[in-house]
């Protein structure tokens, strides 16, 4: 439900998480095991997007438990780190870099508010400042984050986010075809709903959780403010999981709206470059 942002949002927030690491952690949707034995956890369009990333520096922001994170590094990325304010996600990222072998100079996770995040990493900037899908929803405050970003990135160096479409937050979720919910809406949305996405059935206590929907004017508009300019705005008429019903699963491992049914954008991806003299 859409309410206003209540005062503990933030540990609310923090505590959910810290509570679905051990979950996310053991279970099949991360599948650790086949992380380790070299499955690559990034999407084929944000590896075309990003480009070849060897012998770049790589900050990853909300990066959670570090699949994508270590997946940079896998791909040559000279150095990756990693930010979250969850320190279990933060120790378990730690624990799978070891045991790849990936030594702290190579790969190293903090653990901080994305807001405090200038601060809080080892280096000024970086070649590349890279947020993955899912992670602006728990933001409310899109302009502070977009300072934070142009400041970690080096002139020359870009800002890569694929995010889910904010589209898809104002469909019915019983057939995603009906305008049910306000697409401009600027107040919290407060759930209380047990389990997680990697676990529908997994018993957990801390349930609450506070999100905030950005339209993509608002995204795009944040980042030309603090004088980054957007290379490209890309929307993907695919999702990563069956956000509705009739979502189907294609080969590819996404999923997509039926041939029948007119195609809406289920995710964007925007790169966003910080001029060599800026």
């Amino acid at each position: 439900m859409y309410a206003p942002t209540p005062d503990a949002w933030h540990e609310a927030n923090r505590a959910r998480w810290d509570e679905r690491v051990a979950i996310h952690a053991a279970g099949d949707f991360y599948d650790l095991d086949s992380f380790r034995a070299g499955k690559d956890a990034l999407r084929d369009f944000e590896r075309a997007e990003v480009g070849d990333v060897r012998g770049r520096t790589l900050l990853h922001l909300q990066c959670h438990i570090g699949l994508d994170t270590l997946s940079w590094a896998r791909h040559g990325a000279a150095r990756v780190v990693g930010l979250d304010f969850s320190e279990p996600a933060v120790e378990t990222a730690r624990r799978l870099a070891r045991s790849l072998d990936l030594p702290p100079e190579r790969a190293s996770f903090v653990v901080a508010d994305v807001y405090d995040a200038a601060e809080a990493v080892p280096d000024s900037a970086y070649d590349i400042v890279y947020t993955g899908l899912g992670a602006l929803n728990w933001l409310p405050d899109l302009s502070r984050w977009a300072e934070t970003v142009a400041s970690l990135v080096r002139p020359g160096g870009f800002l890569y986010l694929a995010e889910f479409h904010p589209l898809t937050d104002c469909l019915d979720d019983e057939t995603g075809s009906a305008v049910t919910y306000d697409y401009f809406s600027r107040d919290a949305w407060v759930d209380d709903t047990p389990g997680t996405y990697a676990d529908r059935d997994a018993e957990t206590v801390h349930n609450r959780s506070v999100e905030w929907q950005h339209p993509l004017g608002e995204v795009v508009s944040a980042l030309a403010a603090v004088g980054l300019r957007v290379d490209f705005l890309h929307e993907h008429d695919a999702s990563l999981f069956a956000r509705y019903p009739a979502l189907r699963r294609h080969p590819d491992g996404y999923y997509r709206f039926p041939a029948d049914r007119p195609r809406i954008p289920l995710m964007y991806s925007i790169k966003a470059t910080r001029p060599a003299g800026g």
